[in-house]
């Protein structure tokens, strides 16, 4: 059986859900035994969303493999189960990247290199690629942005030459938003029938058409954009907003979308297998008792709002482990800066605190006032990366005396690093060699036996994810465990420090690594499941 393709599009405004809708998909088709590869294409120039900010893109989120991609991919992982790698994510960057240097090599045999079809037929290349990888039976996807946006006009175009090529493996799904302006009160279709012509407009005809929207869409908005947008009135699919994310298999498993997609491919009907995901939404809409975390951080802010998407794998981890222990996840939001403005004080109450990543100086002594209360208070407390590397600083200022301990990130001329650059960064620094090159992927970490890192794992050796710059300092190493710092997680030769505990504490951990990129619905991290019954405990 050939393979077949899915595109996925957007429009009407960014941020609709293309990516959760792609996941979703993918789940109920993965639910009928077909296995399912998803590629997110993004139109950066950029080679990868490393050296991108997180507040105007949103988190970072890391493959085994050390690629750093868009946060749809985590999505991906999440409802899929499965474990991605660079071929499930490509930029214009690397598409560019790849053609110049096919150039130069004169795989081209001496032709002239043109924008078409030579860099169409890349992203065509790297599509099939990622379902050659994974000996898929359906590849999904997403194109990055919004329909009529020029930067993504040559992935639309590969897009439009697959379906020339394949007209019988290749459909597309257009994800759009029909709005309900207050002033009118009804929802309008305008908008999304513009979208479909503006995707006509690059020869591509979608063959389902997702409507975003705050309520279901009814059935005379659907006549509609099946008349206007030349659609099957029963491939017009309401995607509303729900309480959670995770619902959306459901819904769409509601509508016959997988059996209407197999139809249209050419697949064999199965019968679908989706008991463990219907278990799963059963206990994310019971009711339950509440479990209140703070996540102090600072990427919050971009202008007069303020986002979650820099966070998104500790916030999914968080509910997932939550959920697991049949509890509700009630999530505080405080910007590290506020907290170093205004004092601890805005803390109170919380049953457990979170210190994610970061970068830079900005924030950092707000990050540190947050770990001394949770550590004093003996509040719950999960160090995430950075929050690892500030427990230690936290930890050397006020109990093993060191008060100028800080990060060479943050203060070049400490006179105490106790969190320095890693050795092998220090000449790509001096080069300005950024994109890329920091400590990423997947590494494996020794457990210290007799540790809360070995109860909660129940094993001597873990693989995990990282995504890091600077390291703890081994110069420091007897005297911060003299004072009662446990270095409970090294890299198997014990040069690099990955997790650190404290004893007589009902929770304080800190890892150098991210277990949020690996939690999963259906496979809740263990970190955060022990993390969130500990929380559990505090009296609020």
């Amino acid at each position: 059986m050939p393979t077949k393709y899915i595109f996925v599009t957007g429009g009407v405004l960014s941020g609709l859900g293309k990516g959760i809708t792609v996941a979703s998909i993918g789940r109920i088709l993965q639910a009928r035994g077909l296995r399912v590869a998803p590629i997110k294409c993004d139109a950066y120039v950029n080679i990868d969303a490393g050296t991108m900010n997180p507040v105007e893109h949103g988190e970072v989120f890391v493959t085994d493999d050390g690629i750093e991609t868009d946060q749809d991919l985590g999505h991906y992982e999440r409802f899929l189960n499965i474990n991605l790698d660079r071929s499930n994510y490509t930029t214009t960057g690397q598409v560019y990247q790849s053609v110049i240097q096919r150039e130069r090599n004169l795989e081209y045999d001496g032709a002239c290199v043109e924008v078409v079809p030579h860099v169409p037929e890349e992203i065509i290349r790297r599509i099939k690629e990622a379902g050659r990888r994974r000996r898929a039976d359906v590849v999904i996807a997403e194109i990055g942005g919004t329909v009529g946006e020029y930067q993504n006009v040559l992935f639309m175009e590969a897009a439009r030459l697959m379906t020339s090529h394949h007209p019988r493996d290749v459909i597309h799904v257009h994800v759009g938003y029909l709005p309900i302006p207050p002033s009118i009160g009804e929802m309008k279709s305008k908008p999304v029938q513009y979208s479909i012509r503006s995707l006509n407009s690059v020869g591509i005809q979608p063959d389902f058409v997702v409507c975003r929207s705050r309520e279901p869409i009814d059935e005379r908005r659907k006549k509609k954009i099946s008349l206007f947008g030349n659609i099957e009135f029963g491939n017009v699919i309401a995607n509303p907003d729900v309480e959670s994310i995770y619902e959306l298999p459901l819904i769409l498993e509601k509508q016959k979308v997988a059996e209407k997609i197999m139809k249209r491919l050419g697949l064999k009907q199965v019968r679908p297998k989706m008991n463990e995901w219907q278990k799963l939404v059963s206990v994310i809409k019971s009711d339950k008792k509440p479990v209140e975390i703070g996540i102090v951080g600072k990427y919050f802010t971009t202008g007069d709002f303020h986002l979650e998407d820099s966070y998104v794998c500790v916030i999914e981890a968080i509910k997932h482990a939550a959920w697991a222990n049949n509890l509700d996840p009630v999530i505080r939001w405080f910007d590290s800066e506020n907290v170093m403005k205004h004092g601890v004080a805005q803390l109170e109450g919380l049953q457990g605190i979170i210190v994610p990543q970061g970068w830079g100086k900005r924030g950092t002594e707000g990050k540190l006032a947050t770990i001394q209360y949770a550590r004093e208070q003996r509040i719950p407390y999960l160090g995430l990366c950075y929050g690892m590397q500030h427990a230690v600083i936290e930890f050397s200022r006020h109990v093993a005396g060191l008060a100028d301990a800080n990060s060479e990130e943050v203060d070049p001329r400490t006179s105490a690093p106790v969190i320095h650059i890693m050795e092998n960064q220090k000449k790509l620094i001096a080069k300005k060699q950024y994109g890329g090159t920091i400590r990423l992927g997947s590494y494996p970490c020794q457990i210290k036996p007799g540790t809360l890192l070995a109860e909660i794992y129940g094993k001597r050796r873990v693989e995990e994810r990282h995504r890091h710059r600077y390291e703890f300092n081994n110069a420091y190493k007897k005297r911060l465990e003299k004072n009662g710092l446990v270095i409970s997680g090294t890299s198997p030769d014990g040069t690099l420090v990955e997790a650190v505990e404290l004893p007589d504490h009902p929770f304080f951990l800190g890892t150098q690594y991210h277990p949020e990129y690996k939690s999963r619905p259906l496979a809740p991290h263990p970190i955060f499941v022990k993390f969130i019954e500990c929380a559990h405990k505090i009296s609020r």
